[in-house]
């Protein structure tokens, strides 16, 4: 009996600190890399970018992402507000661009131990 609880809690422990979460997801954001971002994202995204409002797939949602990069080569990201509750999180930022500063919003569910990208906006 003793020995299952510590495997059990050996394996809660590893899987806690290999779990993605909104820190993992910003720093992809900030190297301006749609296709690293895009790991992240789940079988459906919710994007928008300006212009384009839709419910992509991954790869749709990839495309999109990397065209904006393309237009906005990213600068930086700052983080004005963050919360987590037990199954999501939710981030507001402003991604510093060559074309400006966009008010961006990240939300992610977790699945399967990682938390993946729901919704992704970037407004001007």
């Amino acid at each position: 009996m003793k020995k299952n609880l510590l495997t059990l809690f050996v394996f809660i422990l590893l899987v806690s600190f290999t779990s993605v979460s909104i820190p993992d997801i910003i720093k992809a954001l900030k190297t301006g890399n749609a296709h690293e971002t895009a790991g992240y994202f789940d079988n459906t995204v919710e994007i928008t970018v300006p212009g384009k409002s839709i419910s992509a797939n991954k790869q749709q949602a990839e495309a999109i992402l990397e065209e904006f990069f393309k237009n906005n080569a990213v600068k930086d990201f700052k983080v004005l507000h963050q919360s987590r509750n037990e199954s999501s999180e939710y981030c507001i930022g402003t991604l510093s661009t060559a074309n400006g500063i966009f008010r961006t919003t990240i939300y992610t569910k977790e699945k399967s131990g990682q938390a993946l990208i729901q919704e992704l906006r970037f407004e001007k």
